[in-house]
């Protein structure tokens, strides 16, 4: 069987100044012989794709031979429809002999045929059980937590050995870097953990009168708020709030200048990003959170002593009262040993997924996103800890 292309085919013509190209095929017994010839390129190949791809859907061939010596000019066009003819039968299980070809057209053949195999044989994609892809996710999800913990593991070891601000070296610490932060990060979120932290414990108070009232046992308020705000909320609050306010900016920070390269330029110029990015926020993080854990406490007791106050007429005189008997130092370092530990959790957290940026936008809020909520999930599971710890050793 022979079969040619003209310069005419389905009313395309070949331009006067190229050599249209031509497809001779022959051959019987599962043995198929091609010979090309003409110019291959963008201008001409449309010319001779439908028989091309006439060839490849055969399925008798066992061995293919392909003669490319009368073959003239040849660009990645004309050498992709070739390649997906070789690459085809090849994936078919046919024995491909190429010939004639010059060393441009096997330089370009080698170039394009990854890209023709995908055309080539579409597969019909299997769709496993529901349990099957349920595994894979646990499975995958499960290998991210472990290189997410491998990186937090590695940015808390560089930091408690030192600042490392130049590789290899455990010094030039730069105070004015861990200041600049603070500020940031304590100073600057003052005003909305007040609020919140108030609202808050003037919430919870208005709520444990009203069911105390029914019992007459509104001065035990008073106890509850106490030991609730210094054990537990306080800290929380704060932690959560930091996570979605500096968590974020952390990530965002480190994020943008990942996508700028400015980390690899860090290392290039010989300094460790972990020290200049990393550890000045982390330590801001760790001296801020106490303290705002502090103001947060305040914050929280003052909105209970408005409430108490105005709605079951608790002077503020018989709430300190109270509360000196309610409470003692265990409620008080209850909540900020935590603290310490919050913010260290934050900062890793913050700063694993903003070393893991990828170079585009969409990347960037999504381990943003990524950040803020893991930061929240952790910080609650490690107070369910600490609760069961104290509750452990009768703290």
């Amino acid at each position: 069987m022979v079969f040619k292309t003209f310069t005419k085919r389905g009313g395309a013509v070949a331009p006067p100044d190229v050599t249209p190209p031509r497809v001779e095929a022959g051959g019987e017994g599962g043995v198929l012989n091609c010979r090309f010839s003409g110019d291959w390129t963008t201008r001409t190949v449309g010319l001779v794709d439908q028989p091309v791809r006439d060839l490849l859907k055969r399925t008798d061939v066992s061995r293919l031979s392909v003669d490319l010596s009368d073959v003239g000019q040849l660009d990645t066009a004309g050498a992709w429809l070739l390649a997906l003819l070789i690459s085809g039968q090849k994936a078919r299980g046919a024995t491909v002999e190429v010939t004639g070809q010059s060393e441009a057209a096997s330089i370009l053949l080698a170039a394009v045929s990854p890209t023709a195999e995908e055309p080539s044989l579409p597969v019909e994609e299997k769709r496993g059980s529901w349990i099957v892809a349920f595994l894979a996710a646990v499975g995958r999800s499960m290998y991210d937590v472990r290189d997410d913990l491998l990186y937090g593991l590695n940015i808390l070891g560089a930091t408690i050995s030192g600042a490392q601000m130049k590789l290899g070296r455990g010094h030039a610490v730069n105070p004015a870097a861990i200041a600049s932060q603070i500020d940031r990060m304590g100073v600057g979120a003052v005003p909305i953990i007040v609020l919140m932290s108030a609202i808050v414990g003037a919430i919870i108070a208005q709520q444990g009168a009203f069911q105390l009232r029914y019992f007459g046992a509104e001065i035990f308020v008073v106890d509850l708020v106490g030991i609730l705000i210094l054990r537990e909320l306080g800290v929380l609050m704060t932690a959560i709030m930091i996570a979605g306010r500096s968590g974020s900016a952390i990530t965002a920070e480190i994020g943008s200048m990942k996508m700028r390269e400015e980390v690899d330029a860090l290392r290039v110029i010989g300094l460790n990003p972990i020290g200049v990015l990393v550890f000045p926020r982390l330590v801001a993080l760790v001296v801020a959170v106490p303290c705002l854990t502090i103001v947060a406490n305040f914050a929280a007791l003052g909105g209970a002593m408005g409430v108490a106050w105005l709605y079951s007429g608790i002077p503020p005189g018989a709430f300190v009262d109270r509360l000196r008997s309610a409470i003692d130092l265990t409620s008080i370092f209850a909540g900020l040993i935590k603290a310490p530990f919050m913010a260290l959790i934050i900062g890793i957290i913050a700063s694993v997924e903003g070393m893991k940026v990828g170079g585009s936008a969409e990347s960037l809020g999504s381990h943003v996103t990524a950040s803020v909520v893991k930061a929240i999930f952790v910080v609650i599971v490690v107070d369910g800890l600490f609760a069961m710890f104290y509750a452990a050793i009768d703290f």
